[in-house]
Formats: C-alpha cells, structure tokens, sequence
C-alpha cells in the first residue's frame, strides 16, 4: 500500500505585477489556509514520508508551516520540474520514488495536480467533489494498493479525503 498526499499551494497574491508568477507569496488568508491544514496533519498524524515541492515561493511558503508537524524523517525536497508540471509529469516523477517510501506529499499547482488525483482515483463521490473543483490549500489523499511507486497507474488508488481549509474552521 502507498499513500500519495497532493495539497495544491494555497492562496497566492497577485497585489505585486511586477513579480514573476514563479515568486508570488502567499495572502494572509492563504497563509492561514496553510496553517489549517498543517494543524489537520498534526491532528490526524498525517505523516509522509517524502515532501516534494515545486519551487514557486507559493508552494515554499505553503510548506513552512508544514515543516513544524513533520516528523524529523521526513524529507522534504524542492524541485524546479514540479513548477507548472503536467499530470503527466508529475506521475513519472513518482514512479521514480524509491520503492520503501511509503507516502508522498507532492506539493504544486493546478491544473497538473487535480488532473493527476482524477488519473489515479477510481470512480467515487470523492473523486466527483475532486473533479468540480480542487481550491488552492486543499489536500487530496490517495490510496493505492501496490507495491512499488514504479506501479503506479491510472485508476486503482482510492480517494480516501478531500480537505479544504475552509472546512476546518
């Protein structure tokens, strides 16, 4: 069994024209989205095991809080190719995950994220509330029964929760 969290970046400010997309910051409220679901992981002892995060301050600073509630094991890693990548993208790259990684958190950006979850999931009533929409700060948590990352393909995972921030208080 692998678990694979996907939490799209949350709120990001478009006040500042003059910054290149990849350097947005987030929004107070987006910021308080992070800090909700942070709080959800600690609550739920939500672990992963690998952090992989596109390097877009967004993503970054949706991660900071996140660092406080993991535990020191995990590892967190930046990767360029994760900005803007396509579900397509984003699939190969976990498919190179080394085999004894149980869960993965990938940290980015739609449309590649929510395409990916939609790829992965077999047909529920999560996976349709993940298909009309996928908000910035939610997280997506996926089961799917194999046993290596290089596996992984189209349609066994389970959508097992769709967290929006909004929703937890």
């Amino acid at each position: 069994m692998k678990v694979l969290y996907l939490l799209r970046h949350a709120k990001s400010s478009w006040e500042d024209a003059g910054l290149a997309d990849h350097d947005r910051p987030l929004t107070p409220r987006g910021k308080r989205a992070a800090a909700a679901i942070a709080d959800h992981l600690r609550r739920e002892g939500i672990q992963p095991a690998l952090v992989l995060c596109s390097t877009a301050r967004r993503a970054r600073d949706t991660v900071k809080p996140l660092r406080r509630v993991l535990s020191d094991q995990a590892e967190v890693r930046f990767e360029s190719a994760l900005y803007a990548a396509s579900s397509g993208e984003l699939l190969g790259r976990l498919r190179s995950v080394a085999e004894p990684v149980p869960s993965v958190m990938l940290v980015g950006h739609n449309p590649g994220l929510q395409e990916l979850g939609l790829r992965l999931a077999h047909p529920s009533a999560r996976r349709d509330a993940l298909e009309r929409r996928f908000p910035t700060g939610a997280l997506a948590i996926l089961e799917m029964d194999v046993a290596s990352w290089r596996n992984v393909a189209e349609g066994p995972g389970e959508l097992t929760s769709l967290i929006l921030p909004r929703e937890l208080g």
